[in-house]
């Protein structure tokens, strides 16, 4: 039976051909879609990341925002309330609380970025050795593991400090020790349901080492959740700064963080509130922001999730 010239045979080919196109069409780059598209469609997520971004900007450029120093005192007007040149009103030494509450961000963001990278280099590490050699290594590891996650993170963090002592560098480092123990139980977890994969066996085969198989094929695979982890993370460790700063133990005096002016406004929060409500704000932003940036990088990183 003869075909006419471009008409195919019973419609055969033509559903053959549509199912082509439809996976070239899938394949090109318009015709892919972007997870991050799919977040920044969803409002909470776009919200957070917009909030996260518009604290980081105020916070950094803080000198171009506004006129006054954090530290600049004015003892006649002091407990100014809020209005006219300070928005925000002036505290008790007559300083500008919205220069103090900007520049105080600066602190917080580079303790939540600071502690989490620490944390998760080592307790993606110790994860990372746990979950792949096992044995009493790794059961010595893990032990060590709990044993950490058994203090809360407030109270592990004073034992830390009362150690090191106050200033930044110090608080990041406690920080980062309280947020380890985390990073470490959901590397060993995914560790070991790797180890045993066909494609572990398969690297080992062909001779590659520990260091290669660990880094070239597991903290890749692990790598997503982990990322996730620290946005998440990176809330709990602005939460943590500004309750050893509220009791004493943060960066000292004077300079400004969240946690220190909370505590510097607590005798006077029946008449001059706006000294506490303030940097209280700050922080419920921060961490609400934080926390939606942590559920977007998950919504971008799971793909059963993106819808």
């Amino acid at each position: 039976m003869s075909v006419a010239a471009g008409g195919p045979p019973d419609g055969g080919l033509t559903g053959h051909g549509e199912i082509e196109a439809a996976e070239r069409r899938a394949l090109s780059p318009a015709g892919r879609r972007s997870p991050w598209a799919a977040v920044l469609r969803n409002r909470v997520s776009a919200v957070g990341i917009a909030l996260a971004l518009a604290i980081a900007a105020v916070s950094a450029g803080a000198p171009l925002l506004t006129p006054w120093s954090p530290y600049d005192q004015d003892a006649v007007h002091r407990l100014r309330p809020p209005g006219g040149a300070h928005l925000l009103g002036q505290d008790t030494f007559g300083r500008d609380v919205l220069t103090r509450i900007l520049y105080a961000g600066r602190v917080s963001l580079a303790v939540g970025v600071g502690a989490v990278a620490l944390g998760g280099v080592a307790g993606t590490a110790l994860g990372l050795a746990a979950g792949y050699y096992g044995g009493g290594v790794g059961t010595a590891i893990m032990r060590l593991v709990d044993v950490l996650m058994a203090f809360p993170s407030l109270l592990l963090g004073l034992v830390v400090l009362a150690v090191l002592g106050p200033g930044l560098g110090k608080l990041i480092v406690a920080i980062g020790l309280v947020l380890a123990p985390p990073f470490a139980r959901v590397t060993h977890g995914t560790t070991l349901s790797l180890v045993g994969q066909e494609f572990v066996d398969a690297a080992r085969a062909i001779g590659a080492g520990p260091w290669r198989i660990l880094g070239r094929h597991i903290l890749r695979n692990v790598l997503g959740e982990l990322v996730v982890l620290g946005g998440l993370l990176a809330a709990g460790a602005i939460r943590i700064e500004a309750s050893l700063s509220f009791i004493g133990l943060g960066v000292p005096p004077p300079v400004p963080t969240w946690g220190n002016m909370i505590r510097e406004g607590t005798p006077y929060l029946i008449d001059a509130p706006w000294l506490s409500i303030a940097p209280g704000a700050a922080i419920v932003l921060a961490v609400l922001a934080f926390n939606l940036v942590g559920d977007a990088l998950r919504d971008v990183i799971d793909p059963r999730l993106r819808s």
